[in-house]
Formats: C-alpha cells, structure tokens, sequence
C-alpha cells in the first residue's frame, strides 16, 4: 500500500533528489570528486569504436613495429659503444624528467628511449580513433597519460640514475631526509597546516604589504585603495578585479615582484577587490551577485572617492570574464564610467577551454553540483587537486623525486605560498559559473543574461588590452585569443612567456621574460591565432612596461595631485589598514 492509500503525505519531489543527491556526493568523496559514469562512458566509446575499427588498430601494430625496429636500431648502436648515437625520439617541450645527464648512458638511455617510445604509441591508441567523440577521446587520453606518467622510470629509484648517484654518495642518506620530508608534509596535511616554507610569507608582512587603507566593505568583498607613492598622479585610478578562486594578492606579492606596486609607483592611483573567503552560509550566492555586489559596487566607489573622472578596469582569471561581463551590460544601458578594460589570462569564449575541459560535462557536474550541494562551497583541496592532475609531472611526480627519493626540499617561494593560500567557491555561483560559460558557453553564443537581458560583448566600445601566457593550463591564451572575434572595438594583444600565475607575475628585470604584442583596430581585419602569433612584434622583458604605456595612451595628459584615501562624506571612511581582514580568512 502507497503512501496516500494509508492516508500520507507522499515524498515530494526534493526527498526523492536528495537522496541522489547524497549518494553522488559520497561517490565523489571516495573518487576524488571524478564521476565514475564520465570516465566509463568515455572509456566504453574509445574501447568499442577502437575494436570496430580494424584499419586502427593494423595501423597501431605497424608503428608499434616500426618503433621497436627504431629502438633496437638504437640499443645495438649503444652496445657496440657509439656514443654519439643519435637518440630514436626526444622527451616533449617542457618534459624534465630525463633532462639529468645520466639518461644519456647506458642502460638510463635505453630504459628512457624505451619509455617515450611507448609513450608516444599509446598517445597514437588513444587519439585518432574513428567515430570517438573528442571529450571522450581527450578524458581517456588524459587517464592514460596518468597512468603513464606515475610509471616513468624517473619516479623509481633504481631506474633514475639522479636518485642513484645521490643514494651512492649519501650512503642512502637522501632516502632518510626524504622519509622525514614526507613524515612533515603529511603532518601538516593532516592538521591542515601550510606547507613547509610558507609561514615566512605572511601576509600583510612579507607579502601584500603596499601600503593602503580598506575603504569599503561588504558581504562579499573589501576594496583596497593604495596610498599614492608620487607627488602627481594620472587622472583615471585604475580598479583591479581578481579571481575569487584565489587570493588576491597574487598581484601584490614581494615589493619586487609586485603589479600593485609597479602601478603606484608609475602614478596611478590603483584600487584592488580582495573578495571575502566564503562558508556554508554562503552557498545561495549567485553568480550575478558577484557582478553587482562585487564589479558595480567597486565601482560605485571607485567613482565617488575619484570623481568626475573615468575608470582602467583590469580583470584577472574569472576576475577578467566576470569584468567582460559587467562591462557588456553596462554598455548596453549607456553606462560609460569605464575608460579601459584589460583581460588578464582570462576567457570570454569556452569552445577550447584546454584542460579543465576534462572536467566538465553534464555526468562530471552532476557530480560536482552535488559535491558542493552538500557542503554549500567547492573547497580548496577539491580544487588542488584538480589543478594537480592537469600537472601531475610538476606538482606531484617531480616532488616525489626531489622532496622524498633525493631528499632535498625545494626552497619556498612567494608565489609558491600564495598558490598554498586557497579559498572556497559558494555551490551556487560556481555551478552557475561551470554550467553557463563552460559547458555552453552563453556569453560567446549571446545567450548570458544579465537583469532578464542577454548581454553582448560586441556592446563594448573601450580600448581593450588583453593578455595571454603561452603555457597557459587553465585559459589557454588561443582562447583567451578569441576576444578578437567577440568584440568591435580596439584590441591589443599581448602574448608573454610563462604560464597561468608565472606569466602575469612577470615583473621588469625578471631574467628570461619576453613577449609578443600587436595592435589591431576596429577596421582591420581579425587574424587566425597562428596568424597572429606570426606576424606580432617580439620583445624582450615584461609586459607591464607595455601596459604602462598602453594606459598612459588612454589616459588623459595631465596629472593631479593624489586623491584623499577614502570619501567620508560619500559613506566610503577607512575601516582598516591593508591588506584588510578578508585576505586572513581561512
């Protein structure tokens, strides 16, 4: 007998989804928030395609053929003693693992050969197989380049020869420190305490320590207005909104490598959102309430405390999409406070989102969506995680060599701290977020709405100068290239050495930087990203000397003094000094 037969209330609707709900978040904490249905399905489509497609797999066997011919090709030049034999395959740009000079003798070279050659084949097996959708094609190439990569003969102590010299010279010492390395770091997880090194950036003493004064605050941020280091100063402040999957900080680091600082000292009066670390009490907030409790609140106060003047508004990460997006609505209702707006490794179109790609689609946000629906936020670690595996060889499999088999810690630095200084995600913008733009993507397709009305990027008529690093892991400076073809108005384009957070923080004097730039107008024609990146000026240094120019040509030539710290009689009075209290919240 059903509910209702016994005279009771039925289950509603909401019972029957919390409990799909709850099992799912579950799973994702067993799995490490991967949805074992989107591995499956994307396992069970290349594996049934590859064994109906016989023309793939006679290919695969050929060059599996011709790879061993070209090895033992090799392995017979090596033991007749030619040591100049040209090796059969190179380790891939960017690739350290067998840059020591021992991989070059035998038996390393032909352990590190035998390797890459089966890496290379397997990268043929799970790529270019007929009728294979390209999500599911690039989720089971990435677990097997997992797979691969934790068994490279690089982590294994007897088949590195690095490891083996240092265990001969240290009598095995290396193996002691490194047991004593990983006896800490596994301390500190489990108390949630920072890594080793971290505790000598603090923030506010030996990091964010421009000085400055907080002038506003709410709910979901602090603004910090930075305290003028010349007697003049250029007109238009320049507002700075970061990503509040990060700290924002990252743009005010050591005094040497500080954006911040650059900016003030060149005589600009600078403003920086440092958004608030949000709870489970947070978990409704939306993501438009980032654009008007955040972006449009900023600037509310930015333009009462400098009047009368416009605003260089500057984005970084989501920060940049986010900007992209208030900038759009505002140009649709005639706001024209904005005199610039520069993009910094941020994406405005999420048909190549690199990557992170690999975790979205509707079976892995399901999975996420209820992750967070249970604890109200994405957390840190969640996030680390994922960020880890995109780069596993750097950030997991070359510290286990250098911190545990060889024993030797690798200093800290600040960025490093910073990247150890994580916050959380509210569960409902960062499903809004992942949903809209990253699975499909409406603010490219004119479908994102804003106030109840689908706002368009090509609405924005300021200057843009935007930024793309060309060892970008999360906005893949191609995509971040697209800005080109979204837009009507002016675009320049920087492309600069580094990655993600490297590549931005990339101070003048910083040895080894340099970058590509060209400019193009509203009537010239829009180039390919190829295109582009072989026809732009090359130069040596750092971008921030361009994007001082840049702004100086878009502001107005003359300077003033530099305005009061805050606006009292416009209900923005200093609360505190910077770098504020949000920044501290854990």
């Amino acid at each position: 007998m059903d509910r209702s037969a016994r005279g009771e209330e039925p289950l509603g609707d909401e019972a029957f989804a919390a409990i799909d709900r709850m099992t799912e978040a579950l799973w994702g904490r067993l799995t490490g928030g991967l949805s074992p249905m989107a591995c499956s399905l994307a396992l069970f489509d290349w594996s049934i395609h590859l064994a109906g497609a016989p023309g793939k797999r006679a290919e695969l066997l050929d060059k599996a053929a011709r790879k061993a011919a070209r090895f033992w090709v090799y392995a017979a030049a090596v033991a007749a003693g030619d040591k100049d034999a040209p090796p059969c395959i190179e380790p891939l740009p960017g690739d350290r693992r067998f840059a020591d000079e021992g991989w070059t003798t035998p038996p390393y070279s032909l352990i590190a050969q035998s390797f890459l050659l089966n890496q290379q084949w397997w990268h043929n097996v799970t790529h270019d197989v007929p009728g294979v959708a390209k999500h599911h094609e690039e989720v089971v190439s990435f677990a097997a380049r997992q797979l691969l990569d934790m068994f490279s003969p690089s982590n294994s102590p007897f088949l590195n020869p690095a490891i083996v010299r240092k265990t001969a010279e240290s009598a095995g010492a290396n193996f002691a420190r490194g047991f004593r390395n990983w006896l800490e770091d596994a301390s500190r997880l489990a108390s949630g305490r920072p890594p080793v090194g971290a505790e000598d950036f603090k923030v506010g003493r030996d990091v964010a320590v421009t000085p400055g004064k907080v002038v506003f605050r709410n709910h979901l941020f602090e603004l910090i207005q930075y305290a003028p280091q010349t007697e003049t100063v250029a007109a238009e402040p320049v507002l700075i909104v970061p990503a509040w999957i990060m700290k924002y900080y990252i743009l005010d680091l050591s005094p040497r490598n500080s954006l911040v600082r650059h900016l003030v000292a060149a005589g600009r009066t600078v403003f920086c959102i440092s958004w608030r670390n949000p709870g489970p009490e947070d978990r409704d907030l939306a993501f438009d309430d980032y654009r008007r409790l955040g972006v449009m609140a900023a600037l509310d106060a930015v333009g009462a405390i400098v009047p009368a003047t416009k605003i260089h508004a500057a984005g970084y990460c989501l920060g940049g999409t986010l900007l992209a997006i208030a900038a759009a609505a505002m140009a649709r209702t005639g706001d024209d406070r904005l005199a610039t707006m520069t993009l910094l490794a941020a994406q405005t179109d999420f048909t190549e989102p690199g990557e992170l790609a690999l975790f979205v689609d509707h079976s892995q946000l399901r999975f996420l969506d209820s992750m967070m629906w249970n604890r109200g936020y994405l957390s840190a670690d969640q996030m680390a995680g994922a960020f880890q595996l995109l780069r596993s060889n750097d950030l997991v499999w070359s510290r286990l060599v250098q911190d545990y088999m060889m024993g030797e810690r690798r200093p800290m630095i600040d960025l490093m701290a910073w990247n150890a200084d994580s916050t959380r995600m509210p569960y409902r913008m960062h499903s809004e977020y992942l949903r809209r733009l990253y699975l499909d993507n409406e603010l490219a397709g004119g479908r994102f709405m804003v106030d109840g009305r689908p706002v368009a990027l090509q609405n924005i008529r300021v200057p843009l100068f935007v930024v793309g690093t060309e060892r970008d892991h999360v906005a893949p400076w191609r995509s971040v290239y697209k800005i080109h073809q979204l837009t009507d108005t002016g675009v320049t384009f920087v492309l600069t050495s580094g990655g993600h957070n490297a590549g931005i923080v990339s101070e003048p004097g910083h040895p080894g930087r340099r970058y590509r730039v060209a400019r193009k107008t509203a009537a010239d024609p829009c180039l390919g990203a190829d295109e582009w990146a072989a026809a732009a000026t090359v130069r040596d240094g750092s971008w921030w000397s361009e994007w001082a120019e840049w702004l100086d040509g878009h502001s107005t030539p003359d300077r003033r003094a530099p305005p009061a710290m805050g606006a009292p009689d416009r209900n923005y009075a200093i609360l505190a000094d910077a770098p504020g209290d949000y920044v501290l919240e854990r």
